[in-house]
């Protein structure tokens, strides 16, 4: 069924605010993709604070060239979605984590991060930057490492000397 000019026009603007709007976007193929696999990649990545936009290619395409962001648009190949949130990691980093699952039917293409364009090489490796909370316990890790080994260290000597 043909969409009518003025829902075009409301998508086009509502991907328009996306692009506008939203810290990173991650440009994501889902070509084969069920409906069920479909809903659960939604739900995890609602629960991440990150929304799903499916849209014609056409108008992706009109909205990006639009849009202020600098460098050259990517190859938007298959079925295009946007992926977008708060957070400038999680859209790419939901989508990946997924896309181990899945790995013949989805696929980041992808995304705009800090201002410019970026190719699926950079979008994966910004993907696999681990989440805000393993980073902070990563680093309590790292600073409590020595004060461990100083612990361990002044202990045995107690045992030495007792």
């Amino acid at each position: 069924m043909a969409i009518t000019k003025d829902k075009k026009k409301e998508i086009y603007d509502k991907l328009r605010g996306i692009i506008k709007d939203a810290p990173s976007v991650t440009f994501v193929n889902f070509h084969g993709l069920g409906v069920a696999e479909t809903t659960q990649l939604r739900q995890k990545l609602r629960a991440e604070g990150v929304s799903y936009t499916v849209a014609k290619k056409t108008l992706i395409k009109k909205a990006l060239k639009e849009a202020a962001v600098e460098g050259a648009i990517p190859e938007l190949e298959g079925e295009l979605a946007l992926t977008y949130g708060a957070d400038q990691i999680a859209p790419a980093r939901g989508v990946y984590e997924f896309q181990k699952k899945y790995k013949d039917n989805l696929s980041i293409l992808g995304g705009i991060f800090e201002g410019s364009f970026a190719n699926k090489e950079k979008m994966l490796s910004i993907a696999q930057i681990p989440g805000l909370q393993i980073l902070r316990g990563q680093f309590v890790n790292l600073i409590n490492s020595p004060i461990q080994g100083l612990v361990i260290a002044l202990n045995k000597i107690a045992e030495k000397n007792s």
